[in-house]
């Protein structure tokens, strides 16, 4: 097989996912998805970069933390992964709440599950922004507490609507399905593209956030995540709105 041939594929797939068929079971999903890994990505940066070496996404990496933290090693607190876990279990189970009140359809899941993640991180930014030293425990911990939240709520919806290889987070099984699946290991090789997007929607909202804390100001990570939340939730209101067939029950 050509190279050519090989990448074909991949480049159907990535433009698939970003500009999707509104037949498809899923319709327009993918991309508002692909917008809220970037926001993980934002928003995990500044969570580790600032408040020290705590996840507010990541939950494997608090839970790894917190071994760390009691092995006494520099720089964790056992505290504050256990924060950000808790946050995030709350957080979990407000989504939860919301795709099961809200099965009925699934634009309406999304809409209101992104109302609340835009308020909470609009607060976690009006609180960073005023409030200094933000390693201090006064905003450390309120800020842990508004984001974990956040990102829970965010987890458990997109869980609920499971968008194939789009969780917004987590990106581990998406390495892996990549070279599991590929061709090489003996697999289809399918959703290559789409796979690609979601770590590099990552990674580009984790650059994004570093720079902005580096050489601009500390809040800039989490004002851009609540622009772009903002915009997702605009989004999301019209899908509500929406009685097309992708909307069907969870």
């Amino acid at each position: 097989m050509s190279i050519k041939d090989a990448v074909r594929p991949v480049v159907r797939d990535a433009r698939a996912t970003v500009l999707p068929d509104p037949a498809d079971r899923h319709g327009p999903l993918p991309p508002v998805m692909l917008a809220l890994t970037v926001v993980t990505g934002l928003v995990d940066s500044f969570s580790y970069l600032v408040l020290g070496h705590v996840f507010v996404a990541n939950m494997t990496g608090n839970v790894v933390f917190s071994g760390f933290a009691i092995a006494g090693a520099a720089g964790f607190s056992l505290v504050a992964s256990l924060a950000a876990l808790a946050a995030f279990a709350a957080g979990a189970l407000l989504g939860g709440r919301i795709a099961h009140r809200c099965r009925a359809h699934r634009g309406r899941v999304l809409h209101l599950a992104l109302v609340l993640e835009t308020v909470l991180v609009l607060a976690a930014c009006a609180v960073a922004r005023y409030n200094a030293p933000l390693a201090a425990a006064g905003a450390r911990y309120p800020l842990i507490a508004l984001l974990g939240l956040a990102l829970g709520i965010q987890n458990a919806v997109a869980r609920a609507l499971a968008v194939p290889d789009l969780t917004t987070t987590v990106l581990t099984m998406t390495i892996t399905g990549i070279a599991s699946d590929s061709r090489a290991a003996g697999g289809p090789g399918g959703r290559t593209g789409r796979r690609a997007l979601s770590i590099l929607a990552m990674f580009a909202g984790a650059l994004a956030g570093a720079f902005a804390v580096r050489f601009g100001d500390p809040f800039l990570p989490l004002l851009l995540a609540t622009l772009l939340l903002a915009g997702c939730t605009l989004t999301a209101f019209t899908l509500a709105r929406s009685d097309a067939s992708w909307t069907d029950p969870l």
